[in-house]
């Protein structure tokens, strides 16, 4: 029986109940006093600039936008895994894929009988409510493990539905009646209306959106309709002296399925459905992105009328970007900008400076862990792989930081039939290896060509270049210990059946 979003609201209010025992946790009164909430805000596939704030001239987006104007906005922030499952495990433990085990969304034949997360793993939320807060989980999960160290918990199984989603309350399963996002809205105000007022506490609130299908709210459903989506400057990029990796990736804007039963006819000349596709594709992924920024605005008004915003942390970000007609693609996974590049606010009024937009630091998910933990107030582990981004957030102007970062990708052959690579990226290089046979390398110059469409690997006059990087590689991989082999055996079987061509199960 599907629940209205009120009697829903009734049903996992008595959730309210199922706490942890708060004499196990034995906070100090004076840190209750002083510990700062913790709102974290994610969406799924939010590419960087998929925001007004960011410069986008055609989605809106005034709340969402509130987070920067208010706090820090990192222009720079990517992910070390432009993968959902992987991307979500490295932000709740502050280490890379390889560390944490969840280095793929578990696609694959290979893959299936992965584990989720380690039900032992340390993660940020099991620091904070150690330490005394009151932790909650609302909207979209996507590990293959029961989520642990929440109090709360109301979360989409696996990759959720839009429409009249099935969720899983604290292991109670129900079925509820409305939109993914208005009803993660809904459980947002309801955990605050219901949270212990004498302890901090920790909110995870995680959207479905703009995660495929992108299947808008009613209200939204026609917004954009006369708007004509611009073409990406290499959306008629032919890939010339790209690796047959790239080549044989199953992102094909002109093929990808899902607009075919919404008005895209399959049989019409590829160019043709390559355009309406785009079309289709984005004013749908900025109509969902709507309801997410909705929802945010109305959590953030929450947190004023409750006069909780000026001791409460907000960090808005991404699991991974995503191509949006790039280079005729979709989907994301490889180390090309859109698909590496992710939303990153930060606000704090106690703490952090207001309305900054950060261009100088390349900021990565595997940084939000010790960050919230040190604006808590909890010691960071020596083991996290991240760094805190708190001498940024606070202006400190010559604080130490990276130069460089590792990526890293392992699932194949799955969906999308992406090679497992890695790669370093500096601010001004990027360097990617396809490791196995057929080994292949990718390098571009971003300040030069930040499209990314001329591979510069294999050209004698930037052999030491490529030699350098390769040399700041190693070393990365060393100091986080990633060392091969990386994940499952490589299989003999080739993946997908020809160029861009194709796709698995979502």
């Amino acid at each position: 029986m599907a629940l209205s979003r009120r009697e829903a609201l009734k049903a996992l209010g008595a959730l309210a109940t199922l706490r942890l025992d708060p004499k196990a946790l034995a906070p100090s009164r004076a840190h209750r006093a002083a510990a700062p909430n913790i709102v974290f805000i994610m969406t799924d596939d939010q590419r960087h600039d998929a925001l007004s704030a960011a410069g986008n001239t055609i989605l809106r987006t005034p709340n969402i936008d509130r987070i920067a104007s208010e706090g820090v906005r990192f222009a720079d922030a990517f992910v070390t895994n432009a993968l959902c499952a992987p991307s979500r495990a490295t932000i709740l433990t502050g280490l890379y894929s390889h560390a944490h085990g969840v280095i793929t969304n578990g696609g694959g034949p290979q893959y299936y009988n992965q584990p989720g997360l380690r039900t032992e793993q340390t993660t940020f939320v099991s620091l904070l409510q150690s330490a005394g807060y009151h932790t909650a989980l609302i909207g979209k999960w996507h590990l293959r493990s029961e989520p642990q160290a929440f109090d709360r918990w109301v979360v989409f199984p696996g990759q959720g539905a839009y429409h009249d989603p099935e969720m899983i309350a604290n292991g109670v399963r129900m079925k509820l009646r409305g939109h993914a996002d208005d009803i993660v809205g809904d459980q947002g105000l309801l955990f605050l209306r219901d949270r212990p007022r004498d302890r901090p506490f920790c909110l995870l609130y995680q959207f479905k959106s703009p995660h495929r299908a992108w299947m808008p709210a009613e209200r939204f459903a026609r917004t954009y309709e006369d708007v004509e989506i611009p073409l990406p400057r290499t959306f008629e990029d032919k890939l010339a002296g790209r690796p047959e990796a790239l080549r044989r990736a199953e992102m094909a804007i002109a093929d990808m399925p899902d607009f075919r039963d919404r008005g895209v006819d399959p049989s019409l000349p590829p160019d043709e459905r390559k355009r309406l596709n785009l079309q289709h594709l984005v004013k749908n992924y900025y109509r969902v992105l709507l309801s997410v920024d909705e929802n945010v605005g109305r959590l953030l008004e929450a947190l004023d009328r409750d006069g909780l915003a000026e001791n409460t942390i907000v960090i808005y970000t991404s699991d991974n970007g995503f191509f949006l007609g790039e280079h005729g693609l979709f989907d994301k996974r490889l180390m090309y900008e859109p698909s590496i590049r992710v939303p990153m606010l930060v606000r704090f009024p106690a703490r952090v400076r207001r309305g900054t937009v950060d261009r100088s630091h390349m900021t990565l998910n595997v940084d939000v862990a010790p960050t919230l933990l040190e604006l808590a107030g909890v010691p960071v582990p020596g083991w996290m792989h991240g760094r805190s981004m708190v001498p940024i957030l606070t202006g400190q102007a010559n604080a130490p930081w990276r130069d460089a970062f590792l990526y890293e990708y392992y699932e194949y052959p799955a969906e999308h039939c992406v090679r497992k690579h890695r790669g370093v990226r500096t601010a001004r290089w990027k360097l990617m290896h396809f490791w196995e046979h057929p080994e292949e390398w990718e390098l571009y110059d971003l300040a030069n060509d930040p499209d990314e469409v001329n591979n510069l690997a294999g050209r004698r006059e930037h052999a030491r270049t490529v030699r350098e990087l390769r040399a700041r590689m190693a070393t990365l991989r060393e100091e986080v210990g990633d060392a091969d082999p990386p994940g499952p055996a490589p299989v003999a079987a080739p993946c997908g059946n020809g160029v861009n061509t194709g796709y698995g199960p979502p």
